[in-house]
This record gives structure tokens, C-alpha cells and sequence, in this order.
């Protein structure tokens, strides 16, 4: 099979096509926001919010079949983001709440799915997603999830990008820490929500946080990170459902689509850090955004328009 069949040939099947129209949503979507994950230092409450999804999508299953799929995770999810966001500003240590919010939600979800009659086939589908096998009627549902995911973070991007950088300096500009939190965490778990039915729960987090990553080894433009993380995300999407298709039709090797996209974005990860290495823009420290910013008396700003805001390379600590 030519490089060109595996690309562009193989989208012209239909349930190639539906995959590939759900991915590229969902791979822009996820990486905008996994932009401010990133930057906020939220990838252990995503991987929490991750598995609180797996309850919802079971009894979702159960009681409504693959129609119920969307709607059970969405309630799971929300409702975990507030549990989350509450426990948080209540003072709880956010490890152990996420924690305790993990062990049980994907407890209750085993037993729901324990429950049926074909456990060991719904248990792979729920954990490993079903890309390819998506149902034409849930694809509108699940752009519906991830374009009200993006909007709620669009409507508030400017305030979050500030409490990113400057949490106490939100406070007292007096934006709603409480309210921001939230809507981060609900964005979050509905590109979960979006992210479970297709690639499934245990593969979900390489969306959210790889094209963050990516974006922030790339460039140290704060508003250009948005744009590089959703472009890699597209590109890696489509390699990923390409190279599955090759390897599967061309080479006769059986790959699970899911798990060949999550490997995709992986390898771009690896590609573009060892390019970082080269380029001496990783550094051996690890530091905040928020305390880089502290260290140096503010954000930089080289002009006055906020695209030349700053934002250094995860890894990187400047004198």
C-alpha cells in the first residue's frame, strides 16, 4: 500500500471518514484546552476525570445500549468536576481527592459492567475505545460535547490563561476562582466524555496533554500555543487512523485503531522534544509557569499586544 492510498484513498471508505471527521474534532478540541491543563498543572486531575467517566459510560451501556454511551458520561463527568472543584476549594489535598474520586468511579464501573452478560467484550470497548465502529448517529453528539467543551473555554480563556500565570493576582482582580476552576474542569471532562467512546478511558490523557506539551516545547508565544497544539493534534490524528489502516489493510497486522493514534501522538511528542534537545530549549529544572513569572517580576511582554506574551518551554528555567 503507497504512502498516498494509506493518507487520502483510505478516508474515501465511509467509516474511515466518520472516524477521521470525530478525531480531528476531538484531537483540535482536547488539545486547545490540554493547552491550559498544561499550563495550570492539572494533568493528574484530567487522569482522574478520566476514569470517573468509566461508571457513566457503563450504566449508560446498560441501560440504553451504545445510545446511552454520550449521555451517562457526560453526568459522570460533570458531576466528578464539581465533586472535584468543590473538594479543592474546600481545602483537600487534590491528590487525595482525585484519588478517591478515581478508586471509586471506576470501582462502581466495573460492577455495572460486571453485571452483563458479555463483561470481557464491554469492559475492552468501554477502556479501549471503538474508533472505527462508531455509530453514524452518535458522531453529532459527540461534536455537540466537544464544541460546547471549547466554548465554555473560549468565553473565559483570558481569565484562565491569568490565573494560569498569576493565581493570586486573578484573586484580586476579581476574577471567580471557583468558577474558573470549574468551567476548566467541566471542558476537561467532556472532552472526556467526547474522547471515551472513541479512543476509550485509558487512552483519553494522551489527547488532553501530549499537544500541550508539544506546543510548549515549539513556542514560548503564549497565544501561539493554542494554534500549535491544535495542529498537532489534527496532523497526529490523521497519521494515527492512516497508519492503522496501512498496517491493518497493507500489511495485514491487526492494530487497534485507538491505540495507534495514542502511539502517533507519542512519537510526535518524542520527535519534537529530541528537535527541542537539539535546539537547547529543554533545560534539566522543571518550574511552574506561575513561579517563572514570579522569579521574574511578571510576564514578559516584548510589546504592548498580548501575542507577544511569553509563555518558556515546559522544562526550561531562564536566568
Amino acid at each position: 500500500m503507497s504512502a498516498v492510498e494509506a493518507l487520502f484513498s483510505a478516508f474515501q471508505l465511509p467509516f474511515m471518514a466518520r472516524a477521521l471527521g470525530v478525531m480531528l474534532v476531538l484531537a483540535v478540541v482536547a488539545g486547545v484546552i490540554g493547552v491550559l491543563v498544561n499550563l495550570r498543572g492539572l494533568e493528574f486531575i484530567s487522569d482522574g476525570l478520566t476514569h470517573a467517566v468509566f461508571p457513566g459510560l457503563a450504566i449508560g451501556l446498560a441501560v440504553a445500549g451504545t445510545a446511552g454511551l454520550v449521555p451517562g458520561a457526560a453526568v459522570a463527568a460533570l458531576a466528578a468536576a464539581v465533586v472535584l472543584t468543590w473538594l479543592g476549594r474546600a481545602g483537600v489535598a487534590s491528590d487525595a481527592a482525585i484519588a478517591i474520586v478515581l478508586t471509586a468511579t471506576f470501582s462502581v464501573g466495573v460492577l455495572v459492567v460486571s453485571k452483563s452478560s458479555d463483561y470481557a467484550g464491554e469492559l475492552e470497548a468501554l477502556l479501549f475505545g471503538r474508533v472505527l465502529t462508531i455509530p453514524s448517529d452518535q458522531v453529532l453528539p459527540l461534536v455537540v460535547v466537544c464544541a460546547l467543551a471549547l466554548a465554555a473555554v473560549l468565553l473565559t480563556l483570558k481569565q484562565q490563561v491569568f490565573r494560569a500565570f498569576d493565581a493570586r493576582g486573578s484573586r484580586a482582580a476579581g476574577d471567580p476562582a471557583f468558577v474558573l476552576d470549574l468551567t476548566l474542569n467541566a471542558a476537561v471532562a467532556l472532552v472526556v466524555v467526547a474522547a471515551a467512546s472513541t479512543v476509550g478511558t485509558l487512552l483519553v490523557l494522551a489527547l488532553l496533554i501530549v499537544p500541550g506539551a508539544v506546543a510548549r516545547l515549539v513556542t514560548d508565544r503564549l497565544w501561539l500555543l493554542f494554534p500549535v497544539a491544535g495542529l498537532f493534534a489534527a496532523v497526529a490524528a490523521w497519521l494515527g487512523l492512516a497508519t492503522g489502516y496501512a498496517a491493518s489493510v497493507g500489511a495485514g497486522v491487526d492494530l487497534p485503531a485507538g491505540a495507534t493514534v495514542v502511539g502517533v501522538f507519542v512519537v510526535g511528542y518524542a520527535v519534537v522534544l529530541v528537535g527541542a534537545w537539539a535546539a537547547g530549549r529543554v533545560g534539566v529544572a522543571r518550574v511552574s509557569p506561575g513561579e517563572r513569572m514570579r522569579r521574574r517580576g511578571g510576564v514578559r511582554h516584548d510589546t504592548a499586544h498580548p501575542s507577544s506574551v511569553r509563555a518558556e518551554p515546559a522544562g526550561e528555567r531562564r536566568a
